[in-house]
């Protein structure tokens, strides 16, 4: 599988020579992907003032995606009769035309689960298999996973087809269509090959479909996901690092389990970048601008001086070139409660609203124990994470907390915010944002170990306004909640808006962490 960034959005150069996104190409239904980008970028983008003219040129940093590649393989071929012996096993299609008839059938079924997917998903062209030969040259092919139509006992060629190095996925039929063998026989030929355990190490049984191609997608949704995580490039300020007493190896554990990969920004580098933005009077004006279009925004509370909103706009655009020169769209802020605000007059926290609201991803902290499970459930949701603290789960309710937060957790709508200070330091410029009391959202809780991770869903209940971090929700917890209390591992929380439990599990447990749902 590559790392190689793809670049979703197809851009332009306008006459005066700056890139714009091209709105005529997504025609008039786009999804939450790509409105997320064309609604942002134009008002958040890395901003360059050229020297000769002082027009505002603006360089690209978007979300990256990269697809999923699919390669759907029909299993098949027709028994000869043979006298006085059992010829045939069980299952339906016995002739040419019943075979061919089948294969039309799941291109059709392929086309519409592709049309449906709002993830990046690329679908090969269906082939047909019908001996090991064939599928060992088909398992050589470039593809992320492969989608096995079963329809006979045939486990030679399933175990030629299906490499333990790739993903893989089995759709056996029982009432959709013409009955597949391997409805019968997945599990005691296949998986446990005729023994009392599992005996198969490409595939499990969380990997086998029966008739339900909604079951298709959302696994497919979390492999996409889990691709789009493995490999992330994080510009880190201050470095990578990790909270608590056992975070100390969690950059090296992300990078075990995650493939993770860090850009170091020093914070003296940090300074010297600030103070050159703060020198140059016509990028300063272009970012108070766009921090005075900010504020005037429907639903946009400031309590805090505009001089601090002006300076938290001046160390985004900071950020976005870091992220510009590194070529990805992640980036964390170490001791990003202290050692920050010297040097750049602000706190990170609105910066990262701002980014994370762009279709990027942002994380204070630099805690990378809890960062991979942020990344792997943007990618699941296609929405902003919320990067929390948690607090004691009682009579079925949690608070979570953070002074900074996405305003578009929907992926579309920018949720009510005050601006206010961040709360320990009482200085700079954060984010209370009001998000929607009655939505239901996902939380993962990633342990110090990486080796187990734990969900639950629950609902959003109240923001209330306590003496704690800014943003802030109760939540009622779907579930056993007392077993929440005993299970809870490492600190920070990560929340996103769905309900996304067994597309979490099953990306877990394929990046080899055990998964815990409270559910």
């Amino acid at each position: 599988m590559t790392n190689e960034p793809d670049r979703t959005f197809a851009r332009e150069s306008c006459c005066c020579g700056c890139q714009r996104p091209i709105m005529a190409q997504l025609g008039t239904h786009i999804n939450r992907r790509q409105f997320m980008f064309v609604s942002t970028t134009a008002a958040l983008t890395a901003a360059q003032v050229t020297a000769e003219t002082g027009a505002v040129v603006e360089p690209r940093v978007s979300p990256i995606y990269k697809p999923l590649r699919v390669q759907p393989v029909f299993n098949c071929h027709i028994y000869q009769r043979q006298p006085q012996t059992s010829w045939r096993v069980t299952g339906a299609i016995n002739d040419e035309a019943e075979m061919e008839a089948e294969e039309n059938r799941l291109r059709q079924e392929l086309k519409e689960l592709a049309q449906r997917a709002d993830f990046p998903l690329e679908i090969r062209p269906l082939v047909r298999v019908e001996n090991v030969e064939q599928a060992a040259s088909v398992a050589q092919g470039d593809f992320d996973a492969t989608l096995i139509f079963a329809a006979r006992r045939n486990v030679p060629v399933l175990e030629a087809l299906a490499k333990p190095e790739r993903w893989n996925l089995m759709f056996v039929r029982h009432r959709s269509g013409p009955l597949y063998y391997m409805y019968i026989g997945a599990h005691v030929h296949y998986l446990r090959k005729r023994r009392d355990f599992f005996a198969e190490p490409a595939m499990n049984i969380h990997d086998v479909v029966v008739d339900d191609y909604d079951e298709v997608l959302w696994r497919l949704r979390a492999l996409s996901a889990l691709k789009n995580t493995l490999g992330k490039k994080f510009v880190c300020i201050g470095g990578p690092a990790g909270w608590g007493a056992e975070g100390n190896f969690a950059p090296q554990i992300a990078t075990k389990n995650w493939k993770f990969e860090y850009v170091v920004v020093p914070y003296e580098e940090l300074g010297k970048r600030i103070e050159a933005t703060l020198a140059d009077p016509k990028l300063v004006r272009h970012c108070e601008h766009k921090a005075r279009d900010y504020v005037r925004q429907a639903g946009v509370t400031v309590e805090i001086p505009q001089e601090s909103v002006d300076r938290a706009f001046v160390l985004t655009e900071v950020f976005l070139r870091l992220l510009e020169e590194a070529q990805t769209d992640a980036i964390t802020v170490h001791n990003c409660m202290t050692t920050i605000m010297p040097v750049s007059g602000t706190t990170a926290c609105l910066p990262l609203t701002l980014l994370n609201d762009a279709g990027l991803l942002a994380f204070c902290e630099s805690d990378f124990v809890a960062i991979p499970a942020g990344v792997l459930m943007r990618y699941i949701a296609d929405k902003p994470a919320f990067f929390c603290n948690p607090s004691w789960p009682h009579r079925g309710v949690v608070t979570v907390s953070h002074c900074t937060a996405p305003r578009r957790m929907n992926g579309r709508d920018l949720d009510p915010v005050r601006l206010l200070t961040h709360y320990e330091s009482d200085f700079g410029a954060a984010t209370k944002v009001e998000m929607q009391k009655g939505e239901w959202v996902t939380v993962v809780d990633a342990d110090f170990g990486g080796k187990r991770w734990l969900g639950f869903e629950a609902q959003i209940i109240d923001t209330p306004f306590f003496p704690i971090c800014r943003t802030q929700l109760d939540l009622a917890i779907a579930g056993p909640w007392e077993r929440l209390i005993e299970e809870i591992r490492g600190f920070h929380w990560i929340v996103v808006y769905g309900r996304y439990l067994r597309e979490a599990g099953y990306a877990v447990r394929k990046a080899g962490l055990d998964w815990l749902a409270i559910a």
